[in-house]
């Protein structure tokens, strides 16, 4: 019998899914890409854009909910700040 419990994007949430290499070379890509193209790439717009929140979730185990965290985090990353 199947596991009934709920899937939400906390469900088996654990640190270092990705090692901190892959994540500062994705991080340090995204970047170069929003610098590049002026605030996006293939994918989409960097503010609206999903992958740093999912970087975080994946290598630090930390789901990012509160969009003026998220804010902050771009802004950080793109040296918005």
């Amino acid at each position: 019998m199947k596991n009934k419990t709920k899937l939400t994007c906390k469900t088996g949430l654990k640190k270092d899914i990705i090692n901190k290499e892959i994540f500062d070379r994705e991080v340090a890509l995204c970047q170069k890409l929003s610098k590049e193209n002026s605030g996006k790439c293939a994918w989409g717009k960097c503010k609206s854009c999903g992958v740093i929140p999912l970087l975080y979730k994946l290598h630090k185990g930390e789901l990012l909910e509160d969009p003026v965290e998220i804010n902050k985090i771009k802004n950080k990353i793109y040296g918005n700040d």
